[in-house]
C-alpha cells in the first residue's frame, strides 16, 4: 500500500505526512506506480520489447554502460571507456565490489561471457546489435576490450540496452520467471495481469535504493489509471491521458516530459493497393496531424521516422501535406475507388486516434474498417507475421532507424533502389567517427524514407506523468522504456 499522505485529501497533507515518518520514511516504505504495458515474462535476454526493459534494466540487470535521463551514455558496471582514434576499439575499466543477487562477485569472465554468448546467439535478444563486433577480451580482471571490424558510432549506446547486459557466467537462473542481476533491486513478486514488484538489494555496489520496495501495477484502460490515482493506490502514474491529466492536478504534480515515443499508422506495402506510392501518399495527405496532436493532448508532430531526441532528426514536413482535395486527386489518378481498408489497432491505445483516422479517410472515398486486438495478437499478427493492411503501434525505442533498412521488418521500403539507397547511407552513418557527420548521413537517409511513405508518423508522443506530494528524483523523460527508480525518495 502508499503511504498514509495518498489515503488522505490534500488537505490533510501536513498530517500525514507526519504520521508518514513516524514510518520510518524512505527506507521502509514502498513506492507505487502506475504502468500501462506489462511484460509477456522477465527473461530479458530472449524477449524484447520496450515493458521489459522499463521495469528490469537499470532496476536489476545493467551493463557496462546505461543511460542518463537525457539519453547519454553513462557509466555502469564499468567506471570509465576509451575509445582509439580509428573507432576500432574500446576499452572498459571494470567496477570493483559488485556481486549478483546470488552473491556472487561480478568478474571480467561474466562480462566477456555474457556479450560474447549474446553476440553468438541469434535468439538473444540484442543479438544484432553486437553484430559488429570482432572480439571481446579481457587482458586482466578488470579490463574488458572490445574489437570491432569496422567503425560503429553507436556502439556504447547499443551496450545499453538488453545485448549490453551482463549475467552470471554458467547460471542456470530460469529467467522467465526469475533474476539473477546486479541491480539495486531483487525481483520480489510478478503477478501476472497485474503488477511486478520489486525488492531492494542491500548489498548493492552504489547507493542502496532510497525505498525497500517498488510496485509496478499494470493498468492498461486510461480511466482506470486515473482512478488508482485518486483512490489512494498509487504514488506516481506514469502514461496518463492529456484529457484526462485535469482530473489529478489538485492530488498530484502533472508534468510532461519528452520521449522518441513515435505512434506509426504503417503501410503493408506488399499489399495491393498499398504497394503504390501514389495511394501511400493520398493517405497520409488525408491526415491531419494537428488535428490527431489536439486530440491526444500532449506531444508534438512527426513527419519522418526519427524524432527530435534522436540523431538525424530534421524536419521533415515538407514530404507531405494535409492536402484532402489533392489525396483524391492521387487516388484517382491511381485508378483507385471505393477503397475499404483495415487497420489493426491494439487494445491498450485510446480509441480517439483511430476515430480520427476513420474520419479523415472517409473524407477522401477511404473505408477504413478497424479491427481491434490484444497487444499479443498484435504481435503475432502483425509483427511476427505481416498480417495486415494498415497497422497503428508506439514504437518507443530510441534510435531504431536501423528497422528502416531491413527488408524482413513488418513495415518496409518496397521500392528496391530506395531501400538499397537507405542501406548504403545507414551503413555509411554507423561507419563514422565523428557525430555530426553521422547525423548528416542518418538525415539524409530519413528523408528518403519519408518521399516513399511507407508510414505516416503521426505524432512523437509526450508522457504525461502524475506524481504525489513528498515523491522525489522521479524520472520524467523517456519512461516508456527506461525507468530507473532506485534514487526515488518519499517524504518522511
Amino acid at each position: 500500500m502508499p503511504g498514509i499522505r495518498r489515503i488522505l485529501p490534500v488537505a490533510a497533507l501536513a498530517g500525514a505526512l507526519a504520521l508518514s515518518g513516524c514510518a520510518g520514511g524512505s527506507e521502509d516504505t514502498t513506492l507505487d506506480v502506475g504502468l500501462v504495458l506489462e511484460p509477456s515474462n522477465l527473461d530479458i535476454r530472449h524477449t524484447s520489447g520496450a515493458a521489459l526493459e522499463q521495469a528490469l534494466i537499470d532496476n536489476v540487470y545493467q551493463g557496462l554502460v546505461t543511460r542518463g535521463e537525457n539519453g547519454e551514455v553513462i557509466e555502469a558496471l564499468a567506471t570509465a571507456w576509451k575509445v582509439s582514434d580509428d573507432g576500432l576499439t574500446y576499452t572498459f575499466t571494470l567496477r570493483q565490489g559488485v556481486t549478483f543477487h546470488d552473491g556472487s562477485e561480478m568478474t571480467a569472465d561474466d562480462v566477456v561471457t555474457s556479450l560474447t554468448e549474446t553476440k553468438n546467439d541469434e535468439s538473444t535478444t540484442g543479438a544484432k546489435d553486437l553484430a559488429a563486433i570482432q572480439e571481446i577480451s579481457s587482458p586482466d580482471e578488470n579490463t574488458v576490450v572490445i574489437t570491432l571490424a569496422e567503425p560503429n558510432i553507436n556502439l556504447l549506446f547499443l551496450l545499453t540496452g538488453p545485448g549490453g547486459l551482463v549475467f552470471k557466467s554458467g547460471d542456470t537462473t530460469d529467467l522467465k520467471t526469475a533474476e539473477n542481476g546486479t541491480g539495486p533491486f531483487t525481483l520480489g513478486e510478478w503477478i501476472q495481469k497485474d503488477s511486478i514488484s520489486l525488492e531492494r538489494y542491500d548489498d548493492y555496489w552504489g547507493t542502496p535504493a532510497a525505498t525497500e520496495e517498488v510496485v509496478f501495477h499494470y493498468i492498461p484502460d486510461p480511466n482506470a489509471l486515473v482512478n488508482a490515482g485518486l483512490d489512494g493506490t498509487l504514488d506516481v502514474l506514469t502514461g496518463v491521458s492529456a484529457e484526462l491529466a485535469p482530473q489529478l492536478e489538485d492530488d498530484f504534480a502533472v508534468t510532461e516530459g519528452e520521449t522518441t515515443d513515435k505512434f506509426i499508422l504503417a503501410f503493408n506495402g506488399k499489399e495491393k493497393p498499398l504497394d503504390d506510392l501514389r495511394v501511400r501518399q493520398a493517405l497520409r495527405m488525408a491526415i491531419d496531424h494537428e488535428a490527431i496532436l489536439k486530440t491526444v493532448g500532449a506531444g508534438e508532430t512527426q513527419f519522418g521516422p526519427i524524432p527530435k531526441l534522436d540523431p538525424g532528426y530534421e524536419d521533415l514536413s515538407d514530404t507531405t501535406s494535409f492536402d484532402p482535395e489533392g489525396a483524391r486527386a492521387l487516388l484517382a489518378e491511381a485508378g483507385v475507388s471505393d477503397l475499404t481498408l483495415t487497420l489493426t489497432f491494439p487494445n491498450v491505445y485510446d480509441t480517439q486516434v483511430s476515430n480520427l483516422l476513420v474520419s479523415m479517410f472517409k473524407d477522401i472515398g477511404v473505408t477504413l474498417k478497424v479491427d481491434t486486438v490484444e497487444f499479443s495478437a498484435w504481435l503475432n499478427d502483425v509483427y511476427g507475421n505481416r498480417d495486415y493492411q494498415l497497422s497503428f503501434v508506439n514504437h518507443v525505442e530510441p534510435r531504431d532507424f536501423d528497422s528502416w533498412s531491413n527488408p524482413d521488418y513488418y513495415y518496409s521500403l518496397t521500392d528496391a533502389d530506395a531501400l538499397a539507397e537507405v542501406q548504403a547511407l545507414y551503413a555509411d552513418a554507423m561507419r563514422q567517427t565523428d557525430e555530426a557527420a553521422s547525423a548528416e548521413i542518418l538525415a539524409q537517409a530519413a528523408r528518403i524514407v519519408a518521399e516513399q511513405a511507407p508510414a505516416d508518423w503521426l505524432y512523437t508522443r509526450a508522457d504525461t506523468i502524475a506524481i504525489a506530494p513528498g515523491i522525489e528524483g522521479f524520472p520524467t523523460a523517456s519512461t516508456s522504456n527506461r525507468l530507473n527508480v532506485a534514487g526515488v525518495t518519499l517524504a518522511e
